[in-house]
């Protein structure tokens, strides 16, 4: 049963949001020699755009991203993690969508465009984090020491994302999957 109603769509990209801001304020290792942590809501970023698809994955991403800055204590990010967690959702989304555009996609070359557009989307956000820091900042070497801890981050969430979406693609819950292999509508 595929459940495609604007409200239904609406509730779960609510849900993926509320999912990022948790998962960004429920385990935060502050990175030494810096203002900043790393957390695990790039996991449930790529996994918002695996369920709702590029469009509602990226508001999801966005406003969770920014919401968990602005509940967790650290509203000066709330601007820059708006942007960036969006745009990682699109870059994802959109990768995916480019691997997908063949109809006789295997299942390891459909998880194959899912990695590579998570490596692409994080390594997006190490380099706009690092731009942010910089700018906020004004200096250049201090985010170097954040760029190792958002490469572990999203690493971490890509894990987490492939296994969580795998698990789920085992139960009911695979129909409401954007980006699924095809043949496995149900």
């Amino acid at each position: 049963m595929k459940t495609t109603t604007n409200t239904f769509k609406i509730v779960l990209t609510a849900l993926m949001m509320c999912l990022i801001m948790v998962s960004i304020l429920f385990i935060r290792i502050p990175i030494p020699f810096t203002q900043g942590y790393v957390h695990l809501g790039d996991a449930m970023v790529f996994l918002s755009v695996l369920i709702l698809g590029w469009k509602y994955g990226a508001v999801a991403a966005a406003l969770g991203g920014m919401l968990g800055d602005l509940v967790g204590g650290f509203a000066m990010w709330a601007p820059w993690s708006f942007g960036i967690k969006g745009i990682m959702a699109v870059i994802l989304g959109l990768v995916i969508m480019l691997f997908s555009k063949n109809e006789n996609i295997s299942k390891g070359k459909f998880l194959v465009g899912e990695i590579i557009g998570m490596i692409i989307a994080g390594s997006f956000m190490v380099a706009a984090y690092y731009f942010a820091e910089g700018i906020m900042y004004g200096n250049w070497v201090t985010p170097l020491l954040g760029v190792p801890w958002n490469i572990g981050q999203f690493a971490a969430g890509m894990v987490i994302a492939v296994a969580i979406a795998a698990a789920l693609c085992k139960t009911p819950a695979r129909s409401y999957f954007t980006y699924r292999l095809r043949g496995q509508e149900q």
